[in-house]
């Protein structure tokens, strides 16, 4: 129970990492406030977990504010806030649109400025913390995807600037960057390269999009829910400002010399 005591408000909570999130702070002994826009799946979480549904934009700075204002209101305080709301894409930058591109935006990065903006004056108050569920596409390129791409790189930034600015005032900011999580989102993408003919089923395609990853295997929606738990706890007390790449190793990859694989002589060197 390592959260006993603790209120958490987590965008996005009504599926994927948010969910795995919501049920792990609860499990910990947290109070809990799960927010986003289908009121179905948060309703079900809610059943489930004991967690407080807030159907709420968090891209929306009067929604935003008054699911802080309920969560500190239901649930006596506010100690963390977990910002997992995002995911809408986009194609290159020739095909893109500049509306998709704002969409995208406003999605992946505007939903957690706006619930960080709102929930800050009670972190303060609490010296508490935020944590940003960015992307392995914070810190590379996945193709024809610039609005994802720029919005997530600048999610990162968010966090190095509320670091920076409220860390002396006692909130700590961090970002936990996942790879591939098998999650409703990533379905979606593993049924893309089932329609096109490069995988024959879901599983395969998960196998074959992390094929690369040293520990060749999608990560679990739990499995990122524990990072965020380990920001948000006090193991990571003196943690701010850092991002905590959860990709399986995807960005230590030599790209370069994939091609070389593990069938090359052992010891031999590959140039790059």
């Amino acid at each position: 129970m390592r959260l006993a005591g603790k209120v958490a408000l987590i965008s996005g909570g009504g599926s994927g990492i948010g969910e795995a999130t919501a049920r792990r702070f609860v499990a910990e002994g947290a109070r809990v406030a799960v927010m986003g826009r289908t009121e179905e799946r948060l309703d079900a979480v809610a059943r489930d977990s004991g967690a407080l549904a807030l159907v709420a934009d968090a891209a929306d700075p009067a929604q935003a504010e008054t699911a802080v204002r309920t969560a500190l209101a239901e649930l006596g305080g506010l100690d963390v806030v977990v910002a997992s709301a995002g995911g809408r894409g986009t194609a290159g930058v020739l095909t893109a649109s500049p509306t998709d591109v704002t969409a995208s935006i406003e999605s992946n990065l505007m939903t957690a400025f706006v619930l960080a903006k709102a929930a800050l004056p009670a972190l303060i108050e609490s010296r508490g913390v935020i944590v940003l569920v960015a992307s392995l596409a914070a810190h590379a390129a996945p193709p024809d995807n610039a609005g994802y791409t720029a919005s997530k790189h600048a999610l990162v930034g968010l966090a190095r600037s509320l670091a920076r600015d409220y860390g002396p005032r006692g909130v700590r900011t961090n970002v936990v960057s996942p790879g591939w999580v098998r999650t409703a989102m990533a379905d979606v993408e593993m049924d893309r390269l089932v329609a096109a003919g490069r995988a024959p089923s879901r599983e395969e395609a998960y196998m074959l999009a992390t094929s690369d990853v040293p520990l060749g295997r999608p990560a679990t929606p739990e499995e990122i829910a524990a990072i965020c738990f380990f920001l948000a706890c006090e193991d990571s007390s003196y943690v701010n400002g850092a991002v905590i790449m959860a990709a399986g190793g995807s960005s230590i990859v030599d790209v370069p010399a994939l091609a070389f694989g593990s069938e090359v002589g052992q010891g031999s060197e590959v140039e790059g």
